[in-house]
């Protein structure tokens, strides 16, 4: 279908609706069934009003951890082997700051009422938090990731699916690279793999002495582009992060950020003994974003075969924020392919709980290609494995081009 001119271009199995699509290929995808196992639609029904009554309070917490407290906010207790939706932020916001558009969206919540969302402010970002002492050292990267399992271990998860951001996208990958069971799927937004060389430390270096530190920051959120039109986004953006985040904090962040090491990774068969995630993994950046370089090679050192590439077009460097919609539609088809299906309610109808449109279409258009890759009684489903079958044309290309 056509909408309003606009064009899409598909090359993985994810389906964005409303849009025309080109090039898109078949996936195995596992068995669908509900987000919650064990259920039919009745149950389900009754079951998203218990949860829209009990769930929807926010709490926070400070969580022990070796490394210092964690501040984080969680709605929802666990249940049965759902896992976890956890959050990490960008170097420069907090939870808010980061997802709350994109958390906030109606068809994002139709998703994330069925699963515990725990948003993980890094150390002394959240809203309100003192600063910290002088000669406080702040954790490394590594020693960001090392603190989540004390999360998990807290609420009594059993696995977690991922969503970071930037600096918060690192932390979960290494997290996911030191704890493999403990991650059953990320989303990674605008990840560089890569440390800082001495050519970019030096710049570093010399922006934080000719610019204020928010408008550092807002060159490693924002493209070019974004930033010499100066919009309203970027306006915003500048103002909260200089009022609502502590500077000094923030400081400290922005600080070991840029002194992190190189995540050491390798697609599995181009060096011996190979390190590489081993969950699924979602990778999303907009175009001329700051990131899409670290994105792209990062994406070359992951496994082809458990790995998505989505490029989006006119998001900027926050797709979260400009374009929560698609996002939202991405991670659906994201959790499909982990063997999670989003039973929504049709507001238009009162028969309760059904598929949405768009996923229907999708699952009526891959009747033939469907394998069961779910194990039964509720039990961990297994990941998809995004290739082909020898009778198929080979391995798909899972790289994405959105322009709408």
């Amino acid at each position: 279908m056509k909408v309003l001119g606009h064009r899409i271009e598909l090359l993985t199995g994810l389906l964005l609706h409303d849009v025309t699509m080109a090039g898109l290929q078949e996936l195995r995808f596992p068995e669908e069934k509900p987000l919650l196992r064990g259920q039919d639609a009745a149950e389900l029904e009754n079951s998203d009003t218990f949860l829209l009554a009990m769930d929807t309070d926010w709490k926070e917490h400070d969580i022990e951890t070796p490394y210092g407290l964690l501040h984080v906010v969680i709605r929802g207790s666990p249940k049965g082997n759902r896992p976890a939706i956890l959050t990490y932020h960008d170097v420069g916001l907090n939870h808010k700051l980061c997802f709350n558009t994109f958390f906030n969206f109606e068809d994002m919540q139709e998703i994330t009422k069925h699963f515990v969302v725990c948003h993980v402010d890094a150390p002394g970002q959240q809203v309100g938090a003192s600063q910290f002492p002088q000669g406080y050292q702040f954790p490394s990267m590594e020693q960001l990731a090392a603190m989540l399992p004390s999360v998990v271990q807290h609420f009594g998860f059993k696995y977690v699916i991922g969503i970071g951001v930037g600096a918060g996208a690192y932390v979960l990958a290494k997290f996911a690279l030191i704890f493999p069971d403990l991650v059953e799927g990320l989303v990674l937004m605008n990840i560089d793999p890569n440390g800082k060389g001495w050519i970019d430390w030096a710049a570093t270096k010399l922006s934080g002495l000719t610019s204020t530190l928010p408008d550092t920051v807002l060159t490693h959120l924002f493209s070019q582009e974004e930033l010499v039109s100066n919009t309203e986004l970027v306006q915003s953006y500048r103002q909260q992060i200089g009022n609502v985040v502590n500077q000094a904090n923030l400081q400290l962040f922005w600080n070991m950020y840029n002194s992190r090491r190189d995540l050491d990774i390798n697609r599995p068969g181009t060096v011996p003994n190979a390190k590489t995630l081993r969950c699924p993994v979602m990778l999303v950046v907009g175009d001329n974003a700051p990131a899409e370089d670290g994105v792209v090679e990062c994406n070359s050192k992951l496994d082809p075969t458990t790995t998505t590439f989505l490029k989006m077009a006119d998001s900027g460097g926050l797709p979260q924020v400009t374009q929560p919609g698609k996002l939202t539609e991405a991670f659906k088809y994201f959790l499909q392919g982990m063997g999670y299906i989003a039973y929504l309610k049709d507001r238009r109808l009162s028969g309760g709980a059904v598929p949405s449109a768009s996923m229907t279409r999708l699952a009526r258009s891959r009747t033939a290609s469907l394998t069961s890759a779910s194990s039964v009684d509720g039990s961990r489903p297994q990941a998809c494995t995004h290739s082909e079958s020898s009778e198929g044309l080979g391995q798909v290309n899972h790289t994405m081009e959105v322009s709408c």
